[in-house]
Protein backbone atom coordinates (compact mmCIF):
# COMPACT_ATOMS: atom_id res chain seq x y z
CA UNK A 1 0.00 0.00 0.00
CA UNK A 2 1.11 3.49 -1.14
CA UNK A 3 -0.01 6.43 0.98
CA UNK A 4 0.62 10.51 0.37
CA UNK A 5 0.32 12.16 3.29
CA UNK A 6 -0.29 15.96 2.28
CA UNK A 7 0.59 18.74 4.89
CA UNK A 8 0.82 22.36 4.95
CA UNK A 9 4.54 22.24 6.31
CA UNK A 10 7.28 19.72 6.61
CA UNK A 11 8.21 20.64 10.63
CA UNK A 12 6.58 23.54 11.74
CA UNK A 13 3.55 23.45 14.03
CA UNK A 14 1.63 20.62 16.05
CA UNK A 15 0.05 18.91 12.76
CA UNK A 16 3.66 18.96 11.05
CA UNK A 17 4.66 17.08 13.63
CA UNK A 18 2.00 14.78 13.72
CA UNK A 19 2.27 14.03 9.86
CA UNK A 20 5.65 13.48 10.31
CA UNK A 21 5.46 11.01 12.47
CA UNK A 22 2.56 8.98 11.15
CA UNK A 23 4.60 8.80 7.77
CA UNK A 24 7.37 6.98 9.97
CA UNK A 25 5.19 5.08 11.79
CA UNK A 26 3.76 3.89 8.40
CA UNK A 27 6.83 2.65 6.95
CA UNK A 28 8.03 0.98 9.86
CA UNK A 29 4.80 -1.08 9.57
CA UNK A 30 5.14 -1.97 6.43
CA UNK A 31 3.06 0.79 4.36
CA UNK A 32 4.84 2.68 1.83
CA UNK A 33 4.32 6.47 3.38
CA UNK A 34 5.55 9.79 1.66
CA UNK A 35 4.68 13.15 2.52
CA UNK A 36 3.84 16.16 0.14
CA UNK A 37 4.75 19.53 2.06
CA UNK A 38 4.44 23.23 0.80
CA UNK A 39 8.00 23.95 2.50
CA UNK A 40 10.64 20.91 1.98
CA UNK A 41 13.56 21.91 4.86
CA UNK A 42 15.22 18.61 4.80
CA UNK A 43 16.76 15.88 3.10
CA UNK A 44 14.24 13.21 4.50
CA UNK A 45 14.01 11.77 0.93
CA UNK A 46 10.29 10.39 1.98
CA UNK A 47 9.28 14.17 2.14
CA UNK A 48 8.72 15.67 -1.35
CA UNK A 49 8.14 19.86 -1.61
CA UNK A 50 5.87 21.23 -3.89
CA UNK A 51 8.72 23.58 -5.49
CA UNK A 52 7.25 26.78 -7.00
CA UNK A 53 7.93 29.20 -4.03
CA UNK A 54 7.16 32.63 -5.32
CA UNK A 55 3.62 30.95 -6.98
CA UNK A 56 2.86 29.73 -3.22
CA UNK A 57 3.79 33.09 -1.25
CA UNK A 58 1.50 34.90 -3.49
CA UNK A 59 -1.32 32.39 -3.02
CA UNK A 60 -0.88 32.83 0.56
CA UNK A 61 -1.05 36.54 0.48
CA UNK A 62 -3.51 36.49 -1.91
CA UNK A 63 -5.99 34.67 0.34
CA UNK A 64 -4.83 36.67 3.49
CA UNK A 65 -5.41 39.88 1.65
CA UNK A 66 -9.27 38.63 0.38
CA UNK A 67 -9.85 38.00 4.42
CA UNK A 68 -8.03 40.95 5.74
CA UNK A 69 -10.75 42.77 3.29
CA UNK A 70 -13.28 41.08 4.74
CA UNK A 71 -12.19 42.27 8.12
CA UNK A 72 -12.25 45.52 7.22
CA UNK A 73 -8.93 45.89 7.16
CA UNK A 74 -8.43 44.71 10.56
CA UNK A 75 -5.44 42.24 11.94
CA UNK A 76 -7.86 40.80 14.91
CA UNK A 77 -8.52 36.60 13.79
CA UNK A 78 -6.52 37.20 10.48
CA UNK A 79 -5.37 33.70 11.26
CA UNK A 80 -7.88 32.49 12.76
CA UNK A 81 -10.17 31.77 9.14
CA UNK A 82 -9.83 30.00 7.13
CA UNK A 83 -11.39 30.16 3.06
CA UNK A 84 -9.15 27.45 1.14
CA UNK A 85 -9.54 29.87 -2.00
CA UNK A 86 -6.02 29.17 -3.21
CA UNK A 87 -3.97 26.29 -3.31
CA UNK A 88 -1.55 23.68 -5.67
CA UNK A 89 -3.36 21.35 -8.04
CA UNK A 90 -1.39 17.98 -6.97
CA UNK A 91 -3.36 15.69 -8.88
CA UNK A 92 -1.00 16.21 -11.90
CA UNK A 93 2.11 14.99 -9.88
CA UNK A 94 3.56 11.62 -10.15
CA UNK A 95 3.47 11.06 -6.36
CA UNK A 96 0.27 11.76 -6.36
CA UNK A 97 -0.59 9.49 -9.62
CA UNK A 98 1.78 6.94 -7.61
CA UNK A 99 -0.38 6.68 -4.42
CA UNK A 100 -2.83 4.26 -3.59
CA UNK A 101 -4.68 6.38 -0.69
CA UNK A 102 -4.53 10.09 -0.31
CA UNK A 103 -4.13 11.19 3.27
CA UNK A 104 -5.21 15.19 4.13
CA UNK A 105 -3.81 16.37 7.10
CA UNK A 106 -3.28 20.50 7.66
CA UNK A 107 -4.00 21.81 4.38
CA UNK A 108 -4.67 25.36 4.82
CA UNK A 109 -3.09 28.67 4.31
CA UNK A 110 -2.36 28.21 0.04
CA UNK A 111 -1.11 24.60 0.38
CA UNK A 112 -4.49 23.12 -0.63
CA UNK A 113 -7.89 24.96 -2.49
CA UNK A 114 -11.38 23.59 -2.20
CA UNK A 115 -11.15 23.40 -5.85
CA UNK A 116 -8.40 21.07 -5.56
CA UNK A 117 -9.85 18.72 -2.91
CA UNK A 118 -12.80 17.80 -5.62
CA UNK A 119 -10.63 17.17 -8.39
CA UNK A 120 -8.73 15.10 -5.75
CA UNK A 121 -11.90 13.54 -4.78
CA UNK A 122 -13.01 13.25 -8.96
CA UNK A 123 -9.22 11.25 -9.29
CA UNK A 124 -11.63 8.47 -7.50
CA UNK A 125 -8.59 7.91 -5.23
CA UNK A 126 -10.22 7.20 -1.52
CA UNK A 127 -9.16 10.22 0.83
CA UNK A 128 -8.43 10.17 4.37
CA UNK A 129 -8.40 13.52 6.25
CA UNK A 130 -7.07 13.95 9.36
CA UNK A 131 -8.59 16.68 11.89
CA UNK A 132 -6.16 18.37 13.54
CA UNK A 133 -9.16 21.04 14.61
CA UNK A 134 -12.40 21.74 13.56
CA UNK A 135 -11.57 23.42 10.57
CA UNK A 136 -12.96 20.81 7.84
CA UNK A 137 -16.31 20.71 9.78
CA UNK A 138 -16.76 24.43 10.21
CA UNK A 139 -17.22 27.46 7.71
CA UNK A 140 -13.91 29.12 8.00
CA UNK A 141 -12.74 28.80 11.83
CA UNK A 142 -9.96 26.46 13.25
CA UNK A 143 -11.50 27.23 16.82
CA UNK A 144 -15.09 27.38 17.35
CA UNK A 145 -15.25 27.81 21.38
CA UNK A 146 -18.32 28.45 22.47
CA UNK A 147 -20.28 28.65 19.30
CA UNK A 148 -22.26 26.22 18.07
CA UNK A 149 -23.32 27.17 14.51
CA UNK A 150 -21.31 24.60 13.06
CA UNK A 151 -24.09 22.26 13.86
CA UNK A 152 -26.39 23.46 11.71
CA UNK A 153 -24.74 26.06 9.03
CA UNK A 154 -22.60 28.23 9.64
CA UNK A 155 -23.43 32.03 9.27
CA UNK A 156 -23.57 35.22 10.96
CA UNK A 157 -19.70 34.69 12.32
CA UNK A 158 -18.12 35.61 15.46
CA UNK A 159 -14.99 36.43 13.81
CA UNK A 160 -16.27 39.14 11.43
CA UNK A 161 -17.14 42.18 11.71
CA UNK A 162 -20.16 43.27 13.65
CA UNK A 163 -20.95 39.31 14.05
CA UNK A 164 -21.01 39.07 10.39
CA UNK A 165 -24.61 38.20 8.58
CA UNK A 166 -26.65 35.63 7.09
CA UNK A 167 -25.16 35.46 3.48
CA UNK A 168 -21.60 35.89 5.23
CA UNK A 169 -17.84 34.47 4.94
CA UNK A 170 -18.43 31.32 6.56
CA UNK A 171 -21.91 30.92 4.83
CA UNK A 172 -20.44 31.14 1.49
CA UNK A 173 -17.31 29.12 2.20
CA UNK A 174 -19.57 26.56 4.28
CA UNK A 175 -22.25 25.97 1.04
CA UNK A 176 -18.44 25.17 -1.22
CA UNK A 177 -17.91 22.47 1.75
CA UNK A 178 -21.47 21.07 1.36
CA UNK A 179 -21.46 20.76 -1.97
CA UNK A 180 -18.28 18.66 -1.87
CA UNK A 181 -19.44 16.75 0.98
CA UNK A 182 -22.52 15.91 -0.33
CA UNK A 183 -21.21 14.63 -3.52
CA UNK A 184 -18.18 12.05 -2.31
CA UNK A 185 -17.11 9.56 0.80
CA UNK A 186 -14.13 10.85 2.63
CA UNK A 187 -13.09 9.22 5.86
CA UNK A 188 -12.60 11.61 8.59
CA UNK A 189 -10.12 10.98 11.79
CA UNK A 190 -9.72 12.96 14.63
CA UNK A 191 -6.90 13.21 16.65
CA UNK A 192 -9.11 12.87 20.12
CA UNK A 193 -12.47 11.38 21.09
CA UNK A 194 -13.27 15.27 21.92
CA UNK A 195 -12.57 15.76 18.56
CA UNK A 196 -14.43 13.08 16.73
CA UNK A 197 -17.45 13.78 19.08
CA UNK A 198 -17.38 17.80 17.77
CA UNK A 199 -17.32 16.65 14.20
CA UNK A 200 -19.90 14.24 14.36
CA UNK A 201 -22.45 17.02 15.32
CA UNK A 202 -21.49 18.96 12.40
CA UNK A 203 -24.10 18.64 9.37
CA UNK A 204 -21.21 19.05 6.79
CA UNK A 205 -19.77 15.67 8.34
CA UNK A 206 -23.49 14.25 8.85
CA UNK A 207 -22.72 11.75 6.25
CA UNK A 208 -19.40 11.15 6.43
CA UNK A 209 -17.32 8.24 8.65
CA UNK A 210 -15.41 9.61 11.46
CA UNK A 211 -12.76 7.87 13.11
CA UNK A 212 -10.87 8.76 16.45
CA UNK A 213 -6.81 7.81 16.43
CA UNK A 214 -4.77 9.63 18.34
CA UNK A 215 -1.53 10.64 17.03
CA UNK A 216 1.83 8.88 17.77
CA UNK A 217 5.39 9.60 18.64
CA UNK A 218 8.43 7.44 19.08
CA UNK A 219 9.42 7.08 23.02
CA UNK A 220 13.18 5.61 21.65
CA UNK A 221 13.60 9.41 20.68
CA UNK A 222 10.98 11.27 24.02
CA UNK A 223 12.02 9.42 27.05
CA UNK A 224 13.19 10.17 30.29
CA UNK A 225 16.97 10.92 30.80
CA UNK A 226 19.14 12.10 33.18
CA UNK A 227 17.94 15.78 34.62
CA UNK A 228 21.54 16.80 35.99
CA UNK A 229 22.75 16.38 32.38
CA UNK A 230 19.69 18.17 30.27
CA UNK A 231 20.06 20.97 32.58
CA UNK A 232 23.89 21.21 32.69
CA UNK A 233 23.26 21.08 28.88
CA UNK A 234 20.63 24.11 28.64
CA UNK A 235 22.75 26.41 30.65
CA UNK A 236 20.57 26.04 34.32
CA UNK A 237 20.62 25.89 37.60
CA UNK A 238 20.59 22.99 40.02
CA UNK A 239 18.34 22.77 43.19
CA UNK A 240 15.36 24.28 41.76
CA UNK A 241 12.15 23.36 40.36
CA UNK A 242 11.06 24.21 36.72
CA UNK A 243 7.48 24.65 35.64
CA UNK A 244 8.04 24.11 31.73
CA UNK A 245 5.42 25.88 29.06
CA UNK A 246 6.16 25.16 25.57
CA UNK A 247 4.57 26.93 22.59
CA UNK A 248 5.44 27.80 19.58
CA UNK A 249 4.33 31.38 20.30
CA UNK A 250 3.63 31.59 23.73
CA UNK A 251 1.49 35.17 23.15
CA UNK A 252 -1.34 32.76 21.73
CA UNK A 253 -4.39 33.93 23.86
CA UNK A 254 -5.96 30.67 23.32
CA UNK A 255 -2.49 28.92 24.87
CA UNK A 256 -3.46 30.37 27.71
CA UNK A 257 -0.18 32.32 29.13
CA UNK A 258 -2.49 34.63 31.36
CA UNK A 259 -3.79 31.94 33.41
CA UNK A 260 -0.28 30.57 33.98
CA UNK A 261 0.61 33.82 35.52
CA UNK A 262 -1.77 34.08 37.27
CA UNK A 263 -1.67 30.54 38.82
CA UNK A 264 2.13 31.27 39.76
CA UNK A 265 1.02 34.72 41.62
CA UNK A 266 -0.85 32.56 43.56
CA UNK A 267 1.36 29.83 44.43
CA UNK A 268 3.86 32.91 45.33
CA UNK A 269 1.63 34.35 47.65
CA UNK A 270 0.19 31.06 49.32
CA UNK A 271 3.75 29.67 49.17
CA UNK A 272 6.40 32.23 49.55
CA UNK A 273 8.95 29.72 50.25
CA UNK A 274 8.09 28.73 46.63
CA UNK A 275 10.13 32.08 45.54
CA UNK A 276 13.58 30.47 46.66
CA UNK A 277 13.53 27.39 44.71
CA UNK A 278 10.92 28.10 41.49
CA UNK A 279 11.31 28.49 38.50
CA UNK A 280 9.23 28.76 35.10
CA UNK A 281 11.09 27.61 31.75
CA UNK A 282 9.10 29.43 29.02
CA UNK A 283 10.27 28.06 25.01
CA UNK A 284 8.54 29.46 21.80
CA UNK A 285 8.04 32.35 20.10
CA UNK A 286 8.06 35.76 21.78
CA UNK A 287 9.20 34.09 25.18
CA UNK A 288 11.11 37.07 25.89
CA UNK A 289 8.12 39.01 26.29
CA UNK A 290 7.31 37.01 29.68
CA UNK A 291 10.51 37.81 31.26
CA UNK A 292 9.03 40.43 33.77
CA UNK A 293 5.65 38.60 33.88
CA UNK A 294 6.29 36.23 36.78
CA UNK A 295 7.19 36.88 40.32
CA UNK A 296 9.43 33.53 39.86
CA UNK A 297 12.83 33.24 38.44
CA UNK A 298 11.59 33.07 34.21
CA UNK A 299 14.75 30.99 31.88
CA UNK A 300 13.33 31.43 28.18
CA UNK A 301 14.24 29.59 25.50
CA UNK A 302 13.23 30.16 21.41
CA UNK A 303 11.51 27.77 19.79
CA UNK A 304 13.50 25.10 18.33
CA UNK A 305 12.98 21.86 15.41
CA UNK A 306 15.91 20.36 16.71
CA UNK A 307 14.78 16.83 19.00
CA UNK A 308 17.98 15.99 21.73
CA UNK A 309 17.58 20.08 22.18
CA UNK A 310 13.90 19.55 23.00
CA UNK A 311 13.66 16.30 24.57
CA UNK A 312 16.59 17.77 27.14
CA UNK A 313 14.03 20.91 27.31
CA UNK A 314 11.28 18.52 28.99
CA UNK A 315 14.10 16.21 30.95
CA UNK A 316 15.05 19.17 32.56
CA UNK A 317 11.46 20.17 33.85
CA UNK A 318 9.78 18.62 36.77
CA UNK A 319 6.34 19.80 35.70
CA UNK A 320 4.98 20.43 32.14
CA UNK A 321 1.82 22.83 31.73
CA UNK A 322 -0.39 23.57 28.90
CA UNK A 323 -3.47 25.55 30.09
CA UNK A 324 -5.35 25.98 27.06
CA UNK A 325 -8.03 27.47 26.45
CA UNK A 326 -8.77 24.91 23.17
CA UNK A 327 -7.00 21.92 22.45
CA UNK A 328 -6.97 18.94 20.26
CA UNK A 329 -4.74 16.19 21.46
CA UNK A 330 -1.78 18.35 22.27
CA UNK A 331 1.94 16.53 21.10
CA UNK A 332 3.38 18.74 24.00
CA UNK A 333 1.80 16.85 26.59
CA UNK A 334 2.53 13.92 24.99
CA UNK A 335 6.00 14.15 24.63
CA UNK A 336 6.48 15.56 28.21
CA UNK A 337 5.05 12.41 29.37
CA UNK A 338 7.30 10.02 27.66
CA UNK A 339 9.86 11.92 28.91
CA UNK A 340 8.47 10.68 32.35
CA UNK A 341 7.23 14.53 32.81
CA UNK A 342 3.74 14.60 34.99
CA UNK A 343 1.11 17.24 33.07
CA UNK A 344 -1.07 19.50 34.03
CA UNK A 345 -3.82 21.46 32.13
CA UNK A 346 -7.19 22.21 31.72
CA UNK A 347 -10.35 20.25 31.46
CA UNK A 348 -10.99 20.97 27.62
CA UNK A 349 -10.63 19.09 24.24
CA UNK A 350 -8.33 16.34 24.57
CA UNK A 351 -6.05 17.05 27.18
CA UNK A 352 -8.30 14.53 29.82
CA UNK A 353 -7.68 12.03 27.83
CA UNK A 354 -4.12 12.19 27.75
CA UNK A 355 -3.74 13.25 31.92
CA UNK A 356 -5.48 11.05 33.51
CA UNK A 357 -6.21 12.81 36.92
CA UNK A 358 -3.96 12.32 39.99
CA UNK A 359 -2.45 9.67 38.29
CA UNK A 360 0.10 10.79 35.61
CA UNK A 361 -0.94 14.47 36.24
CA UNK A 362 -3.27 16.93 37.02
CA UNK A 363 -6.42 18.26 35.16
CA UNK A 364 -7.78 21.41 36.55
CA UNK A 365 -11.16 22.78 36.09
CA UNK A 366 -11.34 24.87 33.21
CA UNK A 367 -9.63 28.68 33.18
CA UNK A 368 -9.44 28.13 37.04
CA UNK A 369 -6.13 29.65 38.24
CA UNK A 370 -6.57 28.59 41.60
CA UNK A 371 -7.09 25.01 40.41
CA UNK A 372 -4.45 25.11 38.09
CA UNK A 373 -2.41 26.53 40.77
CA UNK A 374 -3.50 23.75 43.10
CA UNK A 375 -2.34 21.07 40.63
CA UNK A 376 1.27 22.45 39.89
CA UNK A 377 1.90 22.37 43.81
CA UNK A 378 0.39 18.83 44.18
CA UNK A 379 2.56 17.40 41.71
CA UNK A 380 5.65 19.39 42.99
CA UNK A 381 4.77 18.79 46.47
CA UNK A 382 2.04 16.81 47.49
CA UNK A 383 2.33 13.33 45.88
CA UNK A 384 4.39 10.29 45.18
CA UNK A 385 6.40 12.21 41.91
CA UNK A 386 8.60 9.02 40.80
CA UNK A 387 5.43 7.38 40.54
CA UNK A 388 3.70 9.99 38.68
CA UNK A 389 6.50 9.93 36.29
CA UNK A 390 6.78 6.54 35.81
CA UNK A 391 2.67 6.65 34.63
CA UNK A 392 3.00 9.37 32.71
CA UNK A 393 5.67 7.01 30.60
CA UNK A 394 3.23 4.07 30.69
CA UNK A 395 0.05 5.81 29.83
CA UNK A 396 2.43 6.80 26.51
CA UNK A 397 3.72 3.33 25.87
CA UNK A 398 0.11 1.79 25.69
CA UNK A 399 -1.79 4.38 23.80
CA UNK A 400 0.26 6.41 21.65
CA UNK A 401 3.11 3.73 20.59
CA UNK A 402 3.97 3.78 16.39
CA UNK A 403 2.70 -0.17 16.19
CA UNK A 404 -0.83 0.90 18.16
CA UNK A 405 -1.20 3.92 15.93
CA UNK A 406 -0.22 2.47 12.63
CA UNK A 407 -2.66 -0.57 13.18
CA UNK A 408 -5.88 1.51 13.50
CA UNK A 409 -4.53 3.89 10.04
CA UNK A 410 -4.15 0.82 7.99
CA UNK A 411 -7.29 -0.49 9.37
CA UNK A 412 -8.95 2.92 8.04
CA UNK A 413 -7.00 3.28 4.41
CA UNK A 414 -8.45 -0.70 4.13
CA UNK A 415 -11.99 0.84 4.69
CA UNK A 416 -11.74 3.94 2.44
CA UNK A 417 -10.29 1.55 -0.18
CA UNK A 418 -13.31 -0.50 0.01
CA UNK A 419 -16.30 1.60 -0.41
CA UNK A 420 -18.03 3.50 -3.26
CA UNK A 421 -16.06 6.58 -3.60
CA UNK A 422 -18.93 9.00 -5.14
CA UNK A 423 -22.50 9.32 -3.48
CA UNK A 424 -24.03 10.42 -6.33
Amino acid sequence: MRVLIVNTSEMTGGAAIAANRLKSALNNNGVKAKMLVGDKVTDDITVVGLGHRLLRKWRFLYERWCIFCHLHFSRNHLFEIDTAQCGSDITRLPEFKEADVIHLHWINQGMLSLRTIRRILESGKPVVWTMHDIWPATGICHCALTCRRFEHQCANCRLLPGGGSRHDLSARVWRRKKNILSRYHIAFVACSKWLAGEARKSTLLREQKVFSVPNTIDTHVFCRKDRTESRTLLGLPEGMKFILFVSQRVTNELKGMKFLVDACHTLAKEHPEMLDNTAVLVLGGHSDEMAGAFDFPVYTLDYTSDVRRLVAIYNAADVFVLPSLSENLPNTIMEAMACGVPCVGFNVGGIPEEIDHRHNGYVAKYRDEADLAKGLYWVLYETDYEELSANAQRKVAQCYSQNAVAMKYIDIYNQAMAIKRYKL
